[in-house]
């Protein structure tokens, strides 16, 4: 497979001159799959005046008809599942099997955004006045910038770009580099649904380019990022200095709490997904387990035992439970938490490969414990597949051990007792709390984000994203 990266900007295909950089699998790195070529602002820039030529024109379309751009993009991804899963895959290093529940979840969003385009947008509200009509309407922001991350190259760009869309609003996608391939076939599923030119376009290029020009000097009406922390705090505080409207998803330190009389078996198969799958490289994933002292030894057998198990291979190998991390410069930023691991703490359990770990950016499923509640490994993000075990006494101490992190994206509890569930949905510090599920998987139609650090505050998914993309006209008129 040979694939090129491309910017579609004003309806056009555009392959730009410039840097090129060979796209080689992270299963597998002497396998190229494509050419990645670089962009510059200048292309960034084409591709904002085309969202601004585009706006009027596409905000001015029904709702329903915008809707049916959305169904015929969704029935395309659909036809092309296999194919634009394997890509990714390759691409990224996401097990084949997940990436076809992601291209797949793709697919549903869009269905799901496309019937928001017959919904009531606005209300009617009783004035003080008679003969007075009084109500609210959303209408579109204009222009908005999409800054997509690569461990969710299909899913993430989708439930940011269909809510924008049904909104009335055109849009500038900067994808993440190392999924410039999949956005550019992402992005021919809406160049075949026959969307009008310009209200999507795709600018494959840096981040420390494009998405700089972006945040700090184009014409844009919002912004909606997910990655780092460190950059989202960047972007929020360029965009509040510009007046430009702005959402940034960020970090996540889950935990999982178990208490004494949960259903070892179902905490243990969600913990490991949550912890696993992806290779850890989710903002969801499970990277700390809470468990009460008195079936802590228990908890950690069954763990042991799990992650032994677990198939560690080739992401287009449809065995694998996890791939490769999804570069060297990922691999190298895992691996310092593994040094750490092997010197700092003591470590439970490794998984073992079914392939040569040489041959790709493979990093083992590392179960962890013996570090204090501030070490790194218990407070740091590391967006691998590193899990750190502490034990607690009772509830208390574990919904404080759970709420002692600078994020707050999600948070699991496995327990029988009502009361407990209950008081851990109240007190746990998280924007998705879940009982006896993994920390992971929120569904597309629910509120995503989270608290602290984790989120600007703003809510992804579901009927929440409608609030982002749109604004609210209040409107009267005497008669």
């Amino acid at each position: 497979m040979t694939e090129q990266s491309r910017c579609w900007v004003g309806g056009e295909w555009i392959v730009p001159i410039g840097k090129e950089v060979a796209v080689m699998s992270p299963s597998d790195v002497t396998q190229e799959i494509g050419v990645m070529h670089y962009a510059g602002v200048d292309v960034a820039r084409q591709a904002v005046e085309a969202a601004h030529q585009a706006k009027k024109a596409w905000a001015s379309l029904t709702g329903a008809a915008r809707g049916q751009y959305l169904f015929q993009t969704a029935a395309i991804m659909e036809q092309q599942l296999d194919e634009i899963a394997m890509l990714a895959s390759l691409e990224m290093g996401k097990p084949i099997t997940e990436m076809r529940g992601e291209v797949m979840r793709g697919v549903n969003i869009l269905r799901y955004y496309a019937g928001e385009g017959v919904r009531a947008n606005g209300s009617v509200i009783p004035s003080n006045e008679s003969g007075v009509l009084q109500y609210t309407k959303k209408v579109s922001l204009g222009v908005v910038a999409v800054i997509t991350p690569w461990n969710f190259p299909v899913a993430i760009p989708i439930w940011k770009m269909a809510p924008a869309l049904i909104s009335g609003n055109t849009i500038v996608w900067k994808p993440a580099e190392i999924a410039s391939l999949t956005a550019s076939r992402v992005a021919q599923a809406f160049a075949d649904a026959q969307l009008p030119a310009g209200v999507l376009n795709l600018v494959v290029g840096k981040g420390s380019v494009i998405g700089n020009a972006l945040v700090s000097e184009m014409d844009i009406d919002a912004l909606s990022f997910t990655g780092s922390t460190a950059t989202g705090q960047g972007i929020a505080a360029q965009c509040a200095r510009r007046n430009v409207k702005y959402q940034t998803e960020m970090g996540g330190k889950n935990a999982a709490v178990v208490l004494r009389d949960a259903n070892m078996e179902r905490a243990v198969s969600a913990i490991v997904s949550g912890a696993f799958r992806s290779a850890g490289q989710k903002c969801t994933a499970t990277s700390r387990i809470i468990v009460e002292r008195e079936i802590s030894e228990q908890l950690t057998e069954a763990l042991q035992k799990a992650i032994t198990d677990l198939y560690i291979g080739s992401a287009i190998n449809p065995q694998s439970y996890l791939g490769p991390v999804a570069s060297k410069a990922q691999y190298e930023t895992v691996d310092k938490y593994v040094q750490r691991a092997r010197s700092h703490a003591i470590v439970l359990a490794e998984g073992k490969p079914q392939v040569d770990p040489a041959q790709g950016h493979y990093v083992m499923p590392m179960l962890v414990s013996g570090v204090s509640s501030d070490d790194p490994l218990v407070m740091e993000e590391i967006f691998g597949p590193v899990a750190t075990l502490l034990t607690v006494n009772d509830i208390d101490e574990a919904i404080s051990m759970c709420n002692k992190s600078i994020y707050g994206l999600t948070a699991s509890v496995f327990t029988q007792n009502l009361s407990s569930a209950f008081r851990f949905l109240d007190e746990a510090e998280a924007g998705m709390v879940r009982v006896n599920q993994e920390t992971a998987g929120v569904e597309y139609q629910s509120p995503f984000g989270g608290m602290k650090l984790s989120s600007s505050h703003t809510r992804e998914q579901g009927q929440a994203a409608l609030d982002f993309y749109t604004q609210t006209k209040t409107c009267a008129i005497a008669f």
